[in-house]
């Protein structure tokens, strides 16, 4: 497994623009560092106890993503130092964000996890629920969140033309939350989509991040 190599190959597909989050989870540190030597410096986790493993014995200059489903209460381990929070999925956690981030005296990023695959997922808002609360305006008030953009994953198929509309629905959701929501807002500015098997598709869609782990470190360690 020639990690650096399998980075480049990957980093050469990427428009300028498009930033890389390599998805680290269930990896070791080993395979971490090499990467890290390749020059990557973002990388994503999905576990709790394994960022704060990770976070503790890896450079200090490490960007951390925390990308999968965030429990309330574990929010206070990752605030003092996770670059972006990847996967808001409700408002409730938005709040807890913002709380753990004053207790930390710092503004946390996060990207809103909006569901647009036809399968059943437990986690993201809809569009009319994401809609809700923007509209409610309390997010306004939250002073230790910067609500970044979005992020979606499309359905694991192979029909690339049903991924491609569900790219496009996200895109075009974003322009609409960004034109009524956020146009003063200069760090809205991310549509994170796009994995390891439907990255160019997402590229092509308009992501501006994209989240790849098997295509850079092979296939996951349980």
């Amino acid at each position: 497994m020639d990690i650096q190599a399998n980075l480049n190959g990957v980093l050469s597909e990427l428009p300028l623009g498009v930033s890389l989050v390599a998805v680290s989870k269930f990896h070791p540190c080993e395979a971490i560092k090499e990467a890290y030597r390749a020059g990557q410096r973002i990388f994503g986790e999905s576990r709790v106890q394994e960022l704060l493993g990770k976070q503790a014995s890896l450079p200090a200059d490490i960007q951390w993503h925390f990308i999968g489903h965030l429990q309330t209460n574990k929010v206070k381990y990752i605030a003092p130092f996770v670059s972006m929070i990847d996967a808001v999925d409700s408002w409730k956690l938005l709040e807890e964000i913002d709380t753990q981030g004053g207790r930390c005296g710092r503004v946390i990023p996060c990207l809103l996890e909006l569901h647009i695959a036809q399968e059943e997922s437990k986690y993201g808002f809809t569009f009319n629920s994401c809609r809700e609360m923007l509209d409610n305006g309390a997010w306004r008030s939250l002073q230790h969140v910067a609500i970044c953009g979005v992020m979606g994953m499309a359905t694991y198929t192979d029909d690339e033309k049903q991924v491609a509309q569900e790219f496009a629905s996200l895109h075009d959701f974003f322009t609409m939350l960004k034109r009524t929501y956020f146009e003063d807002d200069a760090r809205f500015k991310e549509i994170s989509m796009g994995m390891t098997h439907d990255y160019l598709l997402a590229v092509a869609a308009g992501s501006t991040m994209v989240r790849i782990g098997t295509k850079i470190f092979g296939e996951r360690i349980h």
